[in-house]
Order: structure tokens, then sequence, then C-alpha cells
């Protein structure tokens, strides 16, 4: 499992991960709120032609910088408008942080290990689900990867020579655009990882020798020309973004609040079935010949070091999202493809332990299957089936690989097992996506008031933040400001907002035609204070859209508000077939 040079075969781990995540990645409709507000900050960079600061529904928007919003700006350019344009930057970064994981894995370890490294990595399942979703974390975990991989590489230069320095050049040039992805994090994570290794290694005296004020020059010559423009254009930009965004919200943040074990069973599923081979991958060096030993032991070290600092760091604060755990996934990725390379060397070892991963994936299968039953009206059939499924076919694929093993060691066969059953996974996987997105994207409401360009586009209580990427129009935010709060400043930008129900009352009275986005839970208050009575114009799982006119059609599918009892039933019967109950869980 060689396959010519070592960059051939990063070359195809690369090729592997797109034929993975770049078919039918613009099927699904963009999801709230991530995907619908990282796709509208790109598209009004175009439209405005402002590069520097970013703007989402005409508000300034600063939580992020900018690096993810010029490359989908660049892909919107190349392929119009859509969702395949907005989710091609994360794909790509995570085809290249595949590649690269190949390389490091090889550098470390071998060949086979290497490939087998990207392929576990660009199988599991957190990985691929969220190669396929246009968010920030994909473009950090590729640069973070890369950063870790080319420290390494200079490290094992002693840090000396042309290689040596030029290695931790590209270093600093990699984290300044980690930076410029997700922000100072990238600079903090890789620094932390780097120390630690070092004072584990009793390699503290080689500091000296790093070119300390050139990575300096370089990460700054790269990352700091964007902050310092955006704060002379925008007056207190790098106190909000630096204090606000970062210290507070990492000391003090309640937003997305778990406890310090959150990222556990997020890992434990984000990486199975390859994380049951990562405690077989840290004990490898055991069996091999007394000069790779310290080498060995070393790069485990690092890649321990490398997962458990991003651990402990996400874990700290309360404020956590599960896309937050993914650079700290190659580390696992690398153990995991070192364990399967050896697995012909293991001889009747790997018998044994391919028995026990299959031993357990069946109980882990029961398990599930008795869960999802339990759980069937709350999801419904079709997911319920769907889970099963992945159930099924995971043990499936480790019952093939343990058979395998069971006369001659043949290692690529059981990986090839165990991979083949993660592809068919991922297939699976974006069926439960498109089916659990029922009630998270609004693509089919926004075509239903596209028609309605030259009306307001206002929504109740609520942001549905990929309703102006849809229809290219303002969303007027009636009673809700929502995270663009800090941002409204400017006059323009006010006038997005909607603050109290007299003003709404004004609105909806007035000469202009008005389309508003509520959720069926209010629209028994709406019906109470809105005069003339809306008419519905559009509906999409909990969402409908109401029309201050006359001469209004109700689309197909959704069913009309009987305005004598204000009971409203809009659930088309697609939806309910989707296992969905009346009150839209």
């Amino acid at each position: 499992m060689t396959f010519g040079s070592r960059w051939s075969r990063a070359a195809i781990a690369a090729f592997i991960a797109a034929l993975l995540y770049l078919p039918g990645l613009g099927t699904p409709a963009l999801w709230e709120p991530d995907e619908g507000r990282y796709g509208e900050i790109a598209r009004e960079m175009i439209v405005s032609g402002d590069y520097i600061t970013p703007r989402d529904n005409l508000v300034r928007y600063f939580e992020k910088p900018p690096l993810v919003y010029w490359a989908e700006a660049v892909s919107l350019h190349v392929f119009g408008a859509n969702e395949f344009a907005v989710r091609l930057p994360a794909a790509l970064s995570t085809v290249a942080e595949v590649a690269v994981t190949c390389v490091i894995g090889e550098t470390m370890f071998g060949p086979a290990a290497g490939l087998m490294a990207a392929i576990v990595l660009a199988l599991c399942p957190l990985v691929f689900v969220l190669a396929r979703f246009a968010i920030l974390d994909p473009a950090l975990a590729f640069f973070l990867t890369a950063a870790m991989g080319a420290f390494y590489f200079a490290a094992s230069a002693d840090f000396e020579g042309w290689a040596g320095r030029n290695w931790m050049l590209i270093a600093s040039a990699l984290l300044a655009l980690g930076t410029l992805a997700k922000g100072p994090v990238a600079l903090i994570l890789a620094g932390a990882i780097a120390l630690v290794w070092i004072l584990v290694e009793h390699r503290a005296g080689e500091i000296r020798r790093m070119p300390i004020v050139g990575c300096i020059a370089v990460y700054l010559a790269i990352a700091s020309p964007w902050f310092l423009i955006a704060e002379m254009r925008n007056p207190g930009f790098l106190s909000f973004f630096f204090i606000h965004e970062h210290v507070q919200r990492f000391v003090s943040s309640q937003e997305h609040g778990w406890g310090p074990w959150f990222f556990i069973p997020i890992v434990l599923a984000g990486t199975w079935p390859w994380i049951f081979f990562t405690r077989a991958g840290l004990s490898a060096w055991r069996e091999m010949p007394e000069p790779q030993r310290a080498a060995t032991q070393s790069a485990l070290r690092l890649l321990a070091i490398w997962f458990v600092v991003i651990l402990v760091f996400f874990s700290i604060p309360r404020s956590k999202l599960g896309s937050y755990i993914l650079p700290a996934l190659p580390p696992i990725a690398i153990v995991s493809g070192l364990a399967l390379s050896r697995l012909g060397a293991m001889g009747e070892r790997a018998a044994r332990l391919l028995g026990l991963f299959a031993v357990t994936n069946l109980v882990l299968e029961a398990i599930a299957i008795v869960v999802l039953v339990v759980i069937r009206g709350k999801i419904g059939f079709r997911l319920e089936f769907d889970g099963i499924m992945i159930a099924s076919v995971v043990s499936t694929g480790a019952i093939v690989a343990w058979l395998f093993s069971l006369e001659t060691p043949r290692r690529v066969g059981a990986f090839t097992a165990i991979a083949a059953a993660m592809v068919i996974v991922s297939w699976i996987g974006q069926r439960v996506r498109i089916n659990a997105g029922t009630d998270t994207t609004y693509r089919v409401l926004a075509s239903q008031v596209r028609g309605y360009s030259g009306c307001v586009l206002a929504s109740y209580r609520h942001f549905e933040q990929s309703l102006p990427f849809y229809t290219g129009q303002r969303e007027v935010l009636v009673e809700y400001w929502g995270e663009l709060a800090p941002f409204a400043q400017s006059l323009d930008e006010r006038a997005g907002f909607i603050g109290t129900e007299a003003r709404l009352r004004q609105l909806w009275a007035s000469e202009r035609c008005v389309v508003m986005i509520a959720n069926r839970k209010d629209l028994k208050d709406l019906f109470k204070i809105l005069s003339p009575v809306p008419r519905m114009v559009g509906c999409e799982g909990k969402k409908v859209a109401l029309y201050n006119r006359e001469g209004a059609t109700t689309p197909s599918g959704c069913a009309p508000i009987d305005t004598n009892s204000a009971s409203v039933s809009l659930w088309s019967s697609q939806q309910t077939a989707l296992g969905f109950t009346a009150d839209g869980r």
C-alpha cells in the first residue's frame, strides 16, 4: 500500500477525500444559522465591493475574521450564488487537511501508516459531516494541522540549517492564515502544543536555534494588515474582536453552555470506529526495532499532546460547539493509521484485536437499535431507519474485517472492509442531513417569497439567516436584535430593525407591501395585533410567510389559515410523513 512517491500518495489521499466531499455538495439547503450567515457575508462582499468590513444583512459583523468569507466570495464569483459555492471552501480545506495528514503520518511512521491515516481522517464521521458544511472550523483545522506538520519537520532537523529554519517560517505563515480564518486561537493552540512537547522532550535548549524574529515578522506581515485596516475603518473593532469575542467569550460566555465532559462523546462518536485502534497504535513502539523506538515514541508524544491540549483548551469555557474539536482529530487518525498499518505484523493478535472490534460494534449496534426504537416518536421513521442502517453497516464492516484476519493477517483486506463500510455510512449520513434539515432550512420558503421582491421582507422575533442570501433582500428584524446588536450603530444599519409592536403595526398598515416570516407558535398573537388580516404566501417547517395585501395565493402544501379560530395547521402531508409532530419538533 505504498503507491509511488510521497507526493503521489498525498495526491491519492486528496483525490479520495474529494470523491467523498464534492459530489452532491450543493444538494441540501443552507442550514440555519451558520451556513446562511457565512454565505450572505460573502455575497454582500461581492455586491458592495468592500472586502475589509464583513456585513451580514447590511450590518457590520466582526465576530470572525475574513479569510473564509474571501474564499467563499471567490467561489461565488466562479460558480454563482448557490449552496455548492458556499460550501466549496470548507470541502477543499478538508481535502487539503487529509493530504497533509498523509504526509505527516508517513514522515512519522512510514508510507502505509500515512496513507491509512489520511483515509481514516477522511472517513471520520465528524470530519465528513463538517467538510460539507459552510463553517470556519475546517479551514482552521487545515491550517493548524499543516502548521503542526511544518513544526515537526523543523524539529526533525533540530531547527537548524536551511530546512529547519524554513519549516518554522512556513509554520508561522500557516498560523497567520489560521488566524485570518478563525482568530488567534490558531496561534495559541499551536504555540501551546509545541512548547509542551519541547519541554517533555527535554529540548528547551533548542529554542534559541529557532528563527523567532523571522517567525514573528512572517506572522505579522500576513495576519496584521487586515486587522489594522479594519480598525482604521471601524474604530473600536480591535477591542471588540480580541476582548469581547475571545477573552470574555472564553472566560464568561454562557452561549452554547455545556460541562467539561461535552467533547468526550463528540470525539468518540465523531471518530468511531477508527478510535478503537488508538490504543494499539500508542503501544506500537514496543514491537519496533530499537533504532526506531525513540523516534516513534517522540512522534506519539507529540500526537498525544496535540490532542490533549486542544481537548482541554476547548473544554474550559462553557461555550462549546462540536465543531471546535475538529483540529484535534488528525492525531487520532494518525495513531489509528499506525495501528492498522501493522495488522500484518501482529500475527494472531490481529485476529483477537479485530474480533474484539467486531464484538464491540455488535454491542453498540444493539444499543443503538434499542435507543432509536424508543425515541422513534421524536425523530420520525426515516431518521430511525437511517440510524439503524448506519449501526448495521459499521458492525458488518467490523465482522468482515475480522474474517480477513482469521487465517493469515491481511491488513489491506481488513482495512478496506472497514473503510468501505464507512463510505456507505457517509452516503447514508448525507441522506440523514437532508431529512433532518426539514426544520432548519428555508430554501423553499425563500423561493415562495422571492416573487414579492418589491415588498419589505421582515421576520418576527427571529433571524432566518439564509433568507437574505436566497432572496437578495435585507431582512428587517422585528423585536429581535440577536448577534447583530453590537454592530448596528449607523442609521442605515438600524433601519433594519423594528423594536416595538407599535412600529410593526404601523408598517403592516402602511401603503408598503410587507412579507413577514413568523414561527407558527406566534401566529395567534400576530393575528390579534395585525390589521389588515395577514394572508399566508409561504410555509416551510415551523415558519410561515404572511402578507399584508389582498390577492395572495397560498402555495400548494400549505394548509390555509383559519382566521376565525386563529388555529393554524400548516403541516403538509409530506412533512407529516417525516415523523414531525404538530408543534414542529
